[in-house]
């Protein structure tokens, strides 16, 4: 483990923790406490401040970054150059630039470069796969994502840097349902993005926050962020994004139209016409499914069967070329185009 604080102590770790036919064999962290208390919570036997050291360890098969976004592509190209395989947290890299040096770099060694987008692996995210995969929707001509909260810029860590991050809600929260949708219409190619994105609460004083007061003077990122995407196949996909907005309640959506039903992640829904009459189909009895669970069980077994990882390196690095898009048309204030 590369980074141990909250995602890789509450999810990632305790997942490799409960498969038979893993070891977590050393952390490493810049953050004494940290990486102290991972080690003795997993019982890990080898203690790391320099990702460089660590990837020296003999018997280490796989590395899983859990770092702030700027401390992605390093440790990652590092480590598929020392023959390792990665699982990078999402978003694959502070932009499209950095994500497209570890694809490279991950070809170039031959080893596999997986991105924890665990909404994927979600309960209603299978499920809806499930049902397009197998034409129920018909042609798919427009989708909807939102990732929006009413109250919630974080209070710690680097989220708010723009520097660190690449950017604010968009790439840290967005990106979950941007990747969910691209999956869910089979990744068309995104030929342009036009956008505009806000800070209008971030940089202010004395505003109700469900984790407490943000560091205002560092503050370097959009708050909201909106977008239209426009895909060669003559598809749309409308963004919305937030950190904080007057809204009703924290929304996290995919909904998607197409020429024979349409579907929604939340509530978990298909609409369709059958035999004249229009009926709403409500999944039901569905699995339980933990997605960090699942998304590290799949990393595993595609190292142990030799296969492609679910979501590979070349499908986050389109992501991250449409989100470059969406902030590049907000700066310049017209509609950019996606390569």
């Amino acid at each position: 483990m590369i980074g141990t604080g909250g995602i890789a102590q509450g999810a990632h770790m305790p997942a490799y923790a409960a498969l038979p036919n893993v070891d977590i064999v050393a952390v490493c962290d810049a953050n004494e406490k940290a990486v102290a208390d991972a080690a003795k919570k997993f019982n890990v036997p080898h203690v790391f401040s320099d990702y460089r050291e660590m990837l020296k360890l003999d018997g280490l098969d796989a590395v899983d970054i859990c770092t702030p976004n700027d401390m992605h592509a390093e440790p990652a190209i590092a480590a598929v150059a020392a023959g390792k395989h990665v699982l990078v947290e999402k978003p694959i890299a502070r932009n499209a630039a950095e994500a497209s040096t570890m694809v490279e770099a991950a070809r170039k060694a031959g080893r596999k470069l997986m991105v924890a987008h665990n909404w994927r692996f979600s309960t209603g995210g299978a499920a809806l796969k499930r049902f397009i995969d197998a034409g129920d929707l018909g042609e798919m001509y427009f989708s909807k994502v939102i990732a929006i909260r009413r109250r919630g810029i974080p209070s710690w860590g680097v989220f708010t840097q723009k520097d660190k991050q690449g950017g604010g809600p968009l790439i840290d929260i967005g990106v979950h349902m941007i990747d969910l949708a691209l999956w869910l219409l089979g990744h068309p190619k995104p030929v342009a993005a036009s956008s505009q994105c806000y800070a209008k609460f971030g940089t202010r004083e004395g505003i109700f926050n469900m984790w407490g007061q943000w560091d205002t003077k560092n503050f370097t990122v959009e708050d909201f962020a909106t977008a239209l995407i426009r895909f060669e196949s003559g598809s749309t996909m409308y963004v919305e994004s937030s950190f904080m907005a007057n809204i009703d309640h924290d929304i996290c959506n995919v909904q998607i139209l197409g020429t024979d039903g349409g579907c929604e992640l939340a509530p978990l829904k298909l609409y369709r016409e059958e035999h004249q009459m229009v009926v709403d189909v409500t999944p039901v009895m569905l699995p339980n499914i933990n997605s960090y669970e699942a998304e590290v069980r799949a990393f595993v077994n595609s190292i142990i069967g030799d296969a492609e990882p679910p979501i590979p390196g070349e499908q986050a690095l389109m992501t991250a070329k449409i989100i470059d898009a969406i902030y590049e048309s907000s700066e310049k204030g017209k509609e950019v185009a996606i390569s």
